[in-house]
């Protein structure tokens, strides 16, 4: 157990959703604690449950602080620590389907015995040893290099001017980018004052889709601010801030500027994927503004900078519709047989259609309406389109559900927006092992 959750933090955010300092003093406390429990038992039963609450809530939870990352813990000691420890056992989380990757507890032996089975039989390290999938280890690479490349791009050298070989300066490269984005959103603007003038009725989705703009408006406004700014420093006018540094050096290496970023929601993109997906998002809204009392069919919710108030509307309205108290109310999820937005063709009564969500980490089955195991090299699954309802929680029915957590990005963490229903066949459990979640952004 000790050796599964120092390991398992080399995955990044599929491993553990925060970093957690567990040491060898958890181990040894954990041990003496074991030791001490046995010998007041005198050879009687284990209390397995007392020692689960030990080390999952106290040594090794007193560390935990995420809801996932602590449940992540007892379902590992869920797994481990039962009478069948004692016999031979395959000590690898749900690793039945995995051929050739196994490693069996040991009949009660000796300490040297142990020693001898543990370095016969560990014979390779894997990510079927966490209960991740092996993908995972290509994701933990990928991600590996991916920030090695990054580090050595920012050590090249930059000249002011073009350099011998006949490339473009940085600032060459930053002027380019600034017309572009400037040609793209400078004349982006949203009038919700007018909009919320024309409402005959401001509901709960109105409320949500006009704070979106609004904040749109901010950002908008900052970035033509600071592209102006830099345009007149580029110029001579103005002295060259080091706030203006910086935005020359995100446009130059593709990155999102600080300043932008602040304004903005969660997100690890590059700046150009970052302006398309900006430009997607300014059309949502476009869309919506031209029938505003009308919910979409099928709501992008990626495309939102608040998609919890979105959800919480939906509740708001099912509250309002049948008289229910909010306060007793959950979101109900239910994965739906279409895969475009454009396979819709009219709303749906209860709650609404939502879109833009990949799971990463299992994919699902459009067949047989289930999670199931991920291909391999198939790092991510785009989901269908997903209807959400509110419903009251006494009458929410869980039974053969994984509830998968939802995250704006690949960060995992603080971007947590809301966790989804879905049907396994498989234990939960082993969904939770599996670190399987649902993302919004997938770079």
């Amino acid at each position: 157990f000790h050796a599964v959750m120092m390991e398992r933090k080399s995955y990044g955010p599929m491993g553990f959703n925060m970093m957690y300092p567990f040491s060898m003093g958890d181990l040894r406390d954990s041990a003496k604690c074991l030791e001490n429990y046995m010998e007041s038992t005198g050879g009687g039963k284990i209390p397995w449950a007392d020692l689960k609450y030990i080390f999952g809530e106290i040594m090794y939870g007193g560390h935990i602080v995420n809801d996932f990352d602590r449940l992540l813990a007892n379902t590992y000691l869920d797994f481990y620590m039962k009478e069948e420890l004692l016999d031979e056992t395959e000590m690898y989380p749900y690793a039945e389907e995995e051929k050739g990757t196994s490693f069996m507890s040991p009949a009660p032996t000796s300490y040297a015995n142990y020693l001898t089975h543990i370095d016969v039989a560990l014979t390779q390290d894997t990510p079927i040893a966490y209960g991740l999938h092996p993908n995972a280890e290509i994701d933990f690479r990928t991600t590996a290099s991916e920030k090695m490349f990054h580090m050595l791009i920012e050590l090249q050298p930059r000249s002011s001017g073009a350099s011998e070989e006949g490339g473009i300066s940085p600032q060459a490269v930053a002027e380019q980018a600034l017309s572009d984005i400037m040609e793209r959103f400078a004349e982006k603007k949203f009038d919700v004052e007018d909009l919320a003038r024309s409402l005959e009725d401001q509901g709960p989705y109105q409320n949500v889709f006009m704070q979106e703009m609004e904040v749109m408006n901010v950002l908008v406004t900052e970035i033509v601010r600071s592209l102006k700014e830099l345009t007149l420093g580029f110029a001579g006018e103005l002295t060259m801030s080091d706030s203006m540094e910086t935005l020359q050096d995100c446009l130059f290496l593709d990155r999102i500027p600080p300043a932008w970023a602040k304004r903005a929601w969660p997100s690890l993109m590059p700046l150009s994927l970052w302006l398309n997906n900006f430009a997607s998002r300014l059309t949502q809204l476009e869309d919506w503004m031209g029938n505003p009392m009308e919910l979409p069919k099928v709501t992008w919710i990626s495309g939102l900078v608040n998609p919890q108030s979105f959800l919480t509307a939906i509740s708001q309205v099912a509250a309002q519709k049948n008289m229910w108290e909010l306060d007793k109310l959950c979101t109900f999820t239910e994965v739906r047989k279409w895969l475009t937005a454009d396979e819709v063709e009219a709303p749906t009564r209860d709650g609404a259609y939502i879109i833009g969500m990949s799971m990463q980490g299992a994919r699902w089955n459009g067949n047989d309406a289930t999670i199931e195991k991920s291909k391999p090299k198939e790092m991510f699954c785009t989901m269908p389109v997903i209807s959400v309802r509110g419903v009251s929680v006494e009458k929410a029915d869980f039974k053969g559900m994984y509830l998968c957590p939802c995250y704006q990005t690949l960060q995992r963490g603080p971007t947590f927006i809301f966790k989804a229903q879905l049907k396994t066949k498989s234990p939960p459990g082993r969904w939770v092992l599996g670190g399987v979640a649902m993302v919004m952004e997938v770079v």
